[in-house]
């Protein structure tokens, strides 16, 4: 029975972050929606700046993982954590800087406001309420929280370096020539302490809270597979 309870939520997880996904897309690529930009540059331009955002990325890695814990939700492995720490992680901190720094700038109608609420609200909140009632649990460890790490200091690289080369930031708080390079330095702290702090909570919480789901069976497979 719990088996089955948590089929069922990752599925909703999973069909609400690819709706949004191919939502988002769609907008992009008909150019409904061009983002942060004032012109409509060409489709090719679109789609690689889109795919640059941390939030389309933090959605992608909820979606592969919410699309795996439906096939298998005892699912485990020694990369596998990691990876499913990094989607809670990165989707997180996508929905807290959304609303602190990015809601107030964003003025969205129609489907764009749809879009833009699935992606930074929704999802988020659905991850997050899934992973506290179904887990599973536990699937994450202090030894391999560092490399969640990665992606983010990979992608604050790549997006600062992209950006230099090609004047086009996806946040307005990555663009040094608005406030200056300070605001950026500090903008990439705050953001690496963020995703540290909230990494750290999730790895805790995860220690602590009852496993799930919580069947003898389950607490057989996930001590076999465990670090």
């Amino acid at each position: 029975m719990t088996t089955s309870r948590a089929r069922s939520a990752h599925l909703v997880v999973a069909l609400v972050t690819t709706l949004a996904l191919v939502l988002q897309t769609v907008l992009v690529a008909t150019g409904a929606s061009v983002l942060a930009e004032t012109a409509v540059p060409p489709l090719a331009t679109r789609l690689g700046r889109l795919v640059s955002y941390f939030t389309i990325q933090s959605n992608l890695l909820v979606a592969v993982t919410a699309w795996q814990l439906w096939r298998d939700p005892l699912r485990d492995g020694r990369w596998w954590r990691p990876v499913r720490l990094a989607a809670l992680v990165g989707i997180t901190v996508t929905g807290l800087v959304h609303f602190v720094l990015l809601r107030p700038l964003l003025h969205l109608e129609g489907l764009n406001y749809v879009a833009d609420k699935l992606l930074h609200l929704v999802v988020p909140v659905l991850a997050i309420a899934v992973w506290a009632a179904v887990g599973p649990r536990p699937r994450s460890s202090w030894r391999s929280a560092p490399v969640v790490l990665v992606w983010p200091l990979v992608w604050l690289a790549y997006t600062l370096v992209v950006g230099g080369l090609s004047g086009w930031y996806p946040y307005p708080f990555l663009d040094p020539s608005g406030s200056g390079w300070g605001a950026v330095v500090l903008a990439c702290v705050g953001i690496t302490v963020l995703v540290v702090a909230v990494g750290a909570a999730y790895v805790a919480l995860d220690r602590r809270l009852r496993a799930a789901p919580a069947t003898g069976h389950d607490a057989g497979r996930a001590g076999a597979t465990a670090e």
